[in-house]
């Protein structure tokens, strides 16, 4: 396959970026909203720098959904308050035996359901460094601020469908989604278990990479968590994949002769002017670096945000059922009795959770019941397996853990060129925005409905339902000097998307890429 540079395809992805072009997802961001957690980012100690020669500790946050001892784990809920659980997380256990020291827990949305870190019983999270007024993105947007303040090298959050890249797009850092099962989920409190992924953020690339490649996080498999990949698979997947031998982004991360798919169903109506901007500025940064854009279609896209507010919501349902105040969480003791019209715990679950759990898990109930399931749960499960068959036919390596499936042309918006007699060109990884628009006002915000709320997981939905890897890295956007407003917000995220266990090229990729696709400091 041709590496040269087609201008053809370059003109064609950018009349389609610049177009106000009309994806049919009416669903709107849902129910990521914030939360802090008590001791949230209490950063005191000393963390571990990428294996630091002189043995200086790396600096830990936690997001508080993580267990790590020697800290209360709420999940920034009113019905853990005061939680303790006396031992470590697979994944800070494996980090504090590479060196790295845990200096506090960082806020989070309410169990992880939220997109602006504003639904947390401790109050919400503001974004930092002159953007105050701002959100810093949800639900690990603790983590993210941790990150940007400086406070720690490395941070760690859960990404259900989107909740680690979203807050690194909206504090200027970096935010990676590994392959779903390469990190350990035992001790991680679940929301929804088919999505849950524990993600890595930083400054740079370069930390992230040095613990999941050069410290060999990936290979590590954790007999306690069912989703863990099993050794066996991990090293079929290993071998099939190149970068995974040392941390070398030089080597590994070259962009010349890679080819990048632009994904047509990602250019919104919603998608900001300044943020499209910057997508085709990127763009064209990675053909002056000799790489290849063309553009692509993905045509479950546009349900795919509506499956995952079936899915999670359905998962979350079930796995809060057990916060009742018998078996776990805090019982309500304010009353002679937590029964509510001869419901047991009733008082106890609606004063123990705030309201946008509530919603989800009543969204979450209705779909898993016997009159809905069928139009609903099933229903969004078979777009789950389409979205993950569109990704596996763009890609030029196989799905390791999936058969290999033609594309089929009627599929194929008629805006994609046909790289030969066979279809469409295959790609190395998908680039698109990480998040719509730059961040939103938190007095905005919290005017949102849900339903606006979902919308801004658009971009991240679909490499969640599909368990791929994903990482935001900061790029610039156009700045009017005159307007105060993009002063501020002179930055957007920028989205990579790789096949299944190709997380060591991507982080390469990305590392390269970075210094080229943003050129202000930020730091």
């Amino acid at each position: 396959m041709s590496t040269n540079v087609r201008h053809s395809h370059i003109r064609a992805v950018h009349r389609v970026i610049s177009s106000q072009w009309k994806a049919g997802i009416l669903l709107r961001r849902s129910l990521h909203q914030a939360a802090v957690a008590p001791d949230s980012v209490s950063i005191s100690g000393q963390l571990a720098i990428e294996g630091d020669k002189e043995g200086q500790a790396l600096r830990l946050a936690v997001k508080d959904n993580i267990a790590a001892t020697g800290f209360q784990t709420t999940c920034a809920s009113n019905i853990l308050a005061g939680n303790k659980i006396p031992f470590d997380a697979t994944v800070v256990k494996q980090l504090r035996q590479r060196g790295a020291v845990v200096t506090g827990k960082s806020g989070m949305d309410e169990f992880g359901m939220g997109t602006h870190s504003t639904t947390s019983a401790q109050g919400v999270i503001h974004n930092v460094c002159g953007l105050e007024k701002y959100s810093a993105g949800g639900s690990s947007g603790g983590s993210a601020v941790a990150v940007r303040k400086g406070d720690v090298e490395l941070a760690l959050g859960t990404d259900t469908g989107g909740s680690v890249r979203m807050p690194a797009a909206y504090t200027g850092t970096v935010g990676f989604k590994p392959s779903y099962g390469m990190l350990s989920r035992w001790g991680v409190v679940p929301y929804a278990n088919s999505l849950d992924t524990v993600g890595l953020l930083s400054r740079t690339v370069g930390p992230i990479g040095t613990t999941i490649v050069e410290q060999g996080l990936y290979a590590e498999h954790d007999h306690n968590d069912p989703t863990s990949l099993p050794s066996s698979v991990r090293t079929r997947c290993t071998v099939a994949r190149s970068g995974y031998r040392s941390w070398n982004p030089t080597e590994y991360g070259t962009i010349r002769g890679l080819t990048f798919g632009v994904p047509l169903e990602y250019n919104i109506e919603e998608l900001g002017s300044r943020i499209r901007q910057g997508w085709i500025m990127a763009a064209q940064k990675i053909t002056e670096l000799g790489g290849r854009i063309v553009p692509v279609s993905l045509p479950s896209t546009k349900n795919a945000l509506s499956a995952y507010y079936v899915i999670a919501p359905a998962e979350a349902a079930s796995n809060l059922s057990k916060y009742d105040g018998i078996r776990y969480g805090q019982r309500n003791s304010k009353q002679a009795s937590d029964s509510f019209e001869g419901i047991l715990y009733a008082k106890t679950r609606e004063t123990g959770f705030g309201s946008e759990v509530k919603r989800r898990i009543l969204l979450g109930s209705y779909t898993l019941s016997s009159e809905a399931m069928d139009n609903y749960f099933i229903q969004a499960q078979k777009v789950r397996r389409l979205v993950k068959r569109d990704f596996d036919r763009v890609f030029k390596l196989s799905n390791p853990l999936q058969d290999q499936q033609a594309f089929d042309l009627s599929d194929m918006e008629d805006t994609v060129h046909l790289e030969n007699k066979l279809g469409p060109a295959q790609v190395d990884f998908l680039l698109c925005p990480t998040a719509p628009t730059t961040p939103p006002l938190l007095e905005d915000v919290m005017k949102q409905t849900p339903l606006d709320s979902y919308m801004n997981d658009v971009f991240t939905v679909p490499a969640s339902l599909a368990g791929l890897p994903a990482i935001s890295i900061p790029m610039d956007i156009p700045v009017d000097p005159s307007m105060e407003e993009e002063t501020l917000l002179s930055f957007g995220g920028l989205q990579i998307i790789g096949q299944y266990w190709d997380d060591a090229r991507l982080l390469s990729v990305a590392d390269v890429l970075s210094p080229h696709v943003l050129q202000q400091k930020l730091f």
